[in-house]
C-alpha cells in the first residue's frame, strides 16, 4: 500500500511542476535593430512591454541568458528595464551571408521565477562597398567575333545583403560594347560585354574600359 501510494504522489507532483512552468514561461518578446548600433543605445523597454514593474527588476535579478555561445551583444538596465545594446553588432561577421539574422535570449526573473524569450533581429544597412577579386579583366578577344557575341565579366562581391548589396553594373561609353547585366539563382548580380560593334584590329589594337559595380 505505501508503495502504490509513494507512486502515485510523485506522479502528482510532476503533473502540477509541469504545469507550473508552463504557465511561468510567456511567449517571445520581439525586436528589430540596425547593426552598428552604438554600445548603450537603447533597444526595446522590456519591462514596459511586458507590462511588469521596472523598480522590480534589480531585487528579482534580472538577467538575459543566450542562446548557444555566442557573445552576449545586448544587456538589460536593471534599473530601468531597458534592452541596451552591450557591444556593437557588425552583421556580417555575426551572420555572414544569411538573409535572417536573430539574437535569442531568455530573460530570467527570480523570487518568483519567471521566464521571457526575447528574440532581437539585426537588419543589414549598406555599410560595406562593392568590390571585384582583381582591379583589372583583360579579355582576348577575336576580330572575328560577331555582334552579339558575350563575354562573361566577373562578379562583384558585397557583404551587404538584398537592396544593400549589388544593384547593377555600369560601363564606360564606347564604340564597340555594350553592358548585359543578370541575375543568379541566389540573387547576385553579373554582368557580359556584349559586342555592339565588330571590331578592326587594324585599327585599334586594344580598348580600355572602367566596369563600375553600383549598391
Amino acid at each position: 500500500m505505501e508503495y502504490i501510494g509513494l507512486s502515485l504522489s510523485v506522479s502528482t507532483f510532476r503533473l502540477v511542476f509541469l504545469v507550473f512552468m508552463v504557465r511561468q514561461s510567456h511567449g517571445d518578446m520581439s525586436y528589430s535593430i540596425p547593426e552598428e548600433m552604438k554600445r548603450g543605445s537603447v533597444i526595446g523597454n522590456i519591462a514596459k512591454d511586458l507590462g511588469l514593474d521596472a523598480r522590480r527588476f534589480s531585487s528579482r535579478k534580472a538577467r538575459l541568458d543566450m542562446d548557444g555561445s555566442r557573445q552576449g551583444y545586448c544587456d538589460i538596465n536593471v534599473n530601468t528595464g531597458e534592452l541596451i545594446v552591450a557591444e556593437t553588432i557588425d552583421r556580417e561577421e555575426l551572420c555572414g551571408p544569411k538573409v535572417s539574422c536573430s539574437l535569442k535570449y531568455e530573460l530570467v526573473l527570480e523570487k518568483p521565477l519567471e521566464l521571457h524569450r526575447i528574440n532581437v533581429q539585426v537588419q543589414d544597412i549598406n555599410d560595406n562597398s562593392p568590390t571585384f577579386s582583381n582591379t583589372q579583366i583583360n579579355l582576348e578577344i577575336r576580330e572575328s567575333a560577331v555582334r552579339g557575341t558575350r563575354f562573361l565579366l566577373s562578379e562583384a562581391h558585397d557583404a551587404d545583403i538584398g537592396h544593400n548589396a549589388v544593384q547593377k553594373y555600369s560601363l564606360e561609353k564606347n564604340d564597340y560594347f555594350v553592358l548585359g547585366v543578370h541575375t543568379n539563382p541566389d540573387g547576385g548580380k553579373y554582368g557580359e560585354l556584349v559586342v555592339e560593334k565588330e571590331l578592326d584590329r587594324e585599327q585599334q589594337q586594344e580598348v580600355t574600359l572602367f566596369l563600375t559595380a553600383v549598391d
